[in-house]
């Protein structure tokens, strides 16, 4: 299509991605660039593929129009999936594991998609492993038409025919190395075929989540070993039965700690915001770039848009809850205060804002209560219960202001009191205020005292 072409059709945005060479990292004596693959139309790589499998299907006969598309995904393929079906007018069910984020599940739905959530903690022999799940639904659907990323040779064909090329015409035919992830393996296969016929001596390089077993194979030849990951969309337990390591010469575990600050530290000093797998691919990267003695000529792929993690990697309180960073240690309640008043963080209302004020602060920031705060000091909390007492009868009284609903009866408790009589205070069915002498800081609940609780456990 000529440069000044307008398209008529969004899979026609598809590819020829932007790359951009990465400053401000170590790199040692390399040089590495970023292919911006969260700029394709649905947000990942993943959409080069999902286009060509589909049109691969229809020139086979194997998907018939208005046809239904079955699919087992960590997120990604079923989005660019869902473009495809959205341009095509396919329907599309999608068999996805429940580790994956509430932001990728709530865009497929916009899209219209069917998704059934299955186990995450099942192997690949369990009839719920999302793949076994996703074979069973197609058997049991008339004309339903399983694409089987994990199998598909029209997969590494796409990057085959478009990654590749790309990335060697935009770095000038200079490529010395090339550090790419596998969760289908359809990305590493594609380009290791590319580059074996063009440029032999350009290296690949496995990124893999640390619990994965594939960095195993590459430097062992046996499984690595496995255990649980929260990157997304990367690793595996088993080779795919489309992806050739043969070509792979390294291979980096990375820990999910160590791919999250990295994804975070790309937004953060670098201005491109990435997924998971991102930190995955850039951490491995730079750990590649540092060990070398020589300049050369790294990629690696941005391989989908960090917008899908905002409320799990890229939320400080949810890298708090699961332990990727540590709280200050002070050795008193301020240990489980994750959202402070001070900063700014905790939720609050006057007494003079209306109910509704209240609902919506509560339903935005997904607690039951908040703290009913004037003049810096706690005057009451307001919770669900109380707010759906004072308005069931007549929906109006949601202008009515919150000191007529909120309880004044609190339970406050030094900052220097045991767990023991925060337990007490929550077993009484309130909340915990903890205070500095007449300083308030925060409250704490029981899901902040469980949260505290399984952070001391790692």
């Amino acid at each position: 299509m000529p440069a000044t072409a307008v398209p008529n059709n969004v899979l026609d945005l598809i590819g020829n991605t932007p790359m951009v060479q990465l400053t401000g990292f170590d790199t040692g004596p390399c040089e590495l660039f970023l292919k911006l693959e969260n700029q394709n139309p649905g947000g990942s790589i993943k959409d080069r593929m999902a286009v060509a499998m589909i049109r691969a299907a229809e020139n086979k006969g194997l998907l018939k129009p208005g046809g239904t598309i079955v699919e087992a995904t960590a997120g990604n393929t079923g989005l660019g999936l869902a473009l495809v079906a959205a341009a095509r007018g396919y329907h599309l069910i999608l068999v996805i594991p429940d580790k994956m984020s509430a932001e990728k599940i709530a865009h497929l739905r916009a899209f219209g998609c069917e998704i059934h959530l299955t186990r995450s903690d099942v192997g690949s022999d369990h009839g719920d492993y999302y793949i076994n799940l996703a074979a069973t639904i197609t058997a049991k659907g008339k004309d339903f038409y399983n694409v089987n990323q994990f199998g598909n040779p029209a997969n590494p064909l796409a990057h085959e025919t478009t990654t590749g090329p790309e990335i060697w015409e935009q770095l000038d035919h200079r490529v010395d190395a090339v550090v790419c992830g596998v969760g289908s393996g359809g990305t590493l296969t594609g380009l290791s075929r590319f580059f074996a016929r063009v440029h032999p001596k350009t290296e690949l390089v496995l990124a893999d989540p640390d619990g994965s077993a594939l960095a195993g194979y590459v430097t062992t030849g046996h499984a690595g070993p496995q255990g649980a990951y929260a990157v997304e969309g990367i690793g595996q337990s088993c080779i795919p039965a489309i992806a050739d390591l043969s070509h792979v010469r390294k291979a980096y575990s990375i820990p999910d700690r160590e791919s999250f600050e990295t994804a975070r530290a790309l937004l953060r000093d670098f201005g491109v915001m990435g997924g998971s797998s991102s930190g995955c691919l850039l951490a491995a990267a730079l750990r590649y770039c540092r060990e070398q003695t020589e300049p050369k000529r790294v990629v690696t792929f941005v391989c989908d848009t960090g917008n899908k993690y905002l409320s799990k990697m890229f939320s400080d309180y949810w890298m708090l809850d699961q332990g990727y960073i540590e709280m200050p240690r002070t050795g008193d309640l301020r240990e489980l205060l994750t959202r402070r008043y001070e900063t700014g963080a905790l939720i609050t209302v006057s007494p003079e804002d209306p109910l509704l004020t209240a609902f919506q602060r509560m339903r935005v920031a997904d607690v039951s209560q908040v703290p009913v705060i004037e003049d810096g000091r706690p005057v009451g909390i307001l919770d669900e219960s109380d707010l759906l007492f004072a308005v069931h009868a007549d929906e109006s009284r949601f202008r009515l202001p919150v000191r007529t609903a909120m309880t004044s009866k609190l339970e406050t408790v030094p900052v220097c009191a045991s767990l023991e009589t925060v337990v007490g205070v929550l077993d009484r069915g309130l909340v915990a205020l903890v205070m500095d002498s007449n300083r308030f800081l925060g409250l704490i609940t029981r899901s902040d005292l469980l949260a505290h609780l399984r952070r001391r456990l790692r």
